[in-house]
């Protein structure tokens, strides 16, 4: 009987997943992705006068991002924290960096910023969708 019911307890724990700890949500992709294709085009809008960022779909599709975190398990807490923590920013900021370099486009040069930004648009790229011509 005690064999049986330490079966039941851990078949208990594990099914409510007590026993199994989200990962980080920068690891997760659905979440982190999406976050950051929305702060690229932001950094575009803000460095091209040319461009304006889509805010309503950036919020709209932020708090899709939040529901969704929440239906994976994590707590309002875990999403905040994910959220405001300046090593997350600082994380995002060398990648969105990356991304730039790689792409030929310098912040110091308006009309790299502008090109890219553009091409985003016309593929309606992850990034373009957040973006819009003046």
């Amino acid at each position: 009987m005690i064999r049986l019911t330490s079966i039941f307890v851990a078949t208990t724990i594990l099914l409510s997943g007590a026993a199994v700890a989200n990962p980080p949500l920068r690891e997760v992709k659905e979440i982190n992705d999406p976050l950051y294709w929305a702060l690229v085009a932001f950094e575009l809008s803000e460095n091209c006068d040319s461009l304006e960022p889509r805010k309503l779909k950036g919020v709209a599709d932020g708090w899709g991002l939040i529901r969704k975190a929440r239906k994976l398990g994590y707590s309002d807490e875990e999403i905040k924290a994910f959220i405001k923590s300046d090593e997350e920013k600082e994380r995002m900021r060398k990648r969105g960096d990356a991304f730039l370099k790689h792409k030929g486009v310098s912040l110091e040069d308006p009309e790299s910023v502008c090109a890219l930004g553009r091409a985003e648009i016309e593929r309606n790229s992850a990034i373009g969708v957040y973006l819009r011509a003046k």
